[in-house]
């Protein structure tokens, strides 16, 4: 038996304030549903404001495919990007860095090696560690290479779609090349798993971006489709997240906090730019991720959040 709260946005009330007794006689597992809106406690406004001030170094282990854009999207949102390889600097420049994001794109053992080294050199110095398992699941290689990252490394955030996070902790998940396929399985539940099975935040993005680290989960809707017509969309997401993560300890909500502003950039970049093309929108969006206002992060957030307040 569950019991049920839900709250539309803008309502900011404290529930525990309101309902110091709700303590369910059953047994019952207790959780609270709500959309967060103005004023609430998770200020994702105030902690891009808090990004743009310290200008976190994010250190980029990517693709080929998306090293540029890459670097423009950290740039525009006021991240400070470094793109560094070669086995003999990358445990220095892990060390320094406010974040590290792995990203097997474009896949060479050699590069998963010096992976590895700046993972394992990050997780020495406190630095969060992201992994965008890219294509995981398509072929056996890329599978287990992902894999191999995530047992000799703790890594504190997997972002990914479904087949990839599906793939990664051993579900059945159709992949096409890097996009995801048909599946059946439920988006939600699997992020629990996955978050709980590897010990780290995961977030999963599609139409509906899900974010868990198996205790709180948050459901955001911002965002356009636009955002896939553009190659390199999610992998700067990532390093985006791992901008968010530098700058705040609770990964689940720096990664809440990125998306949020990422779809709602996207969002504004369509409005713009949806009738000239993708040319254009890719442009714009870059100019919103600089442009965005807390007032407009706060007036366009669209999510929800789900907590365990209680278990037996």
């Amino acid at each position: 038996m569950r019991d049920t709260l839900c709250l539309r946005a803008k309502c900011f009330f404290a529930l525990a304030d309101h309902f110091p007794a709700a303590v369910p006689h059953n047994g019952a597992v207790f959780y609270f549903y709500f959309a967060e809106g103005e004023g609430n406690k998770l200020n994702i406004s105030g902690k891009l404001v808090k990004l743009r001030e310290k200008k976190p170094l994010v250190h980029n282990m990517t693709n080929v495919v998306v090293t540029n854009f890459t670097a423009n999207g950290l740039l525009a949102i006021g991240a400070s990007p470094v793109m560094a390889f070669a086995k003999e600097e990358v445990a220095d420049m892990a060390a320094i860095a406010g974040a590290l994001v792995l990203n097997i794109g474009t896949l060479e053992k050699d590069l998963i090696d010096s992976m590895i080294i700046a993972g394992k050199s990050a997780n020495e110095n406190g630095v969060p560690v992201l992994l965008d398992p890219v294509g995981a699941g398509a072929t056996t290689f890329r599978t287990e290479q992902a894999k191999r990252i995530l047992s000799e490394i703790n890594v504190n955030v997997l972002r990914g779609n479904a087949a990839e996070v599906a793939n990664v902790i051993g579900e059945e998940w159709s992949i096409k090349g890097v996009d995801a396929g048909e599946g059946s399985g439920d988006v939600i539940q699997m992020a629990k798993k996955a978050a709980q099975q590897l010990h780290c935040t995961v977030v999963i993005t599609g139409k509906t971006d899900v974010v868990s680290d198996g205790d709180q989960t948050y459901l955001v809707n911002n965002g356009h489709p636009l955002l896939t017509s553009v190659t390199g969309t999610g992998c700067l997401l990532t390093s985006v997240i791992g901008a968010f993560c530098a700058i705040h300890e609770d990964h689940a909500e720096a990664a809440l906090s990125a998306l949020v502003t990422y779809g709602a950039a996207a969002e504004q970049a369509a409005a713009l730019a949806e009738a000239h093309g993708t040319g254009t929108f890719q442009i714009e969006f870059l100019n919103q991720l600089s442009k965005i206002t807390a007032n407009e992060i706060e007036q366009m957030a669209d999510y929800s959040h789900e907590t365990a307040a209680m278990k037996e």
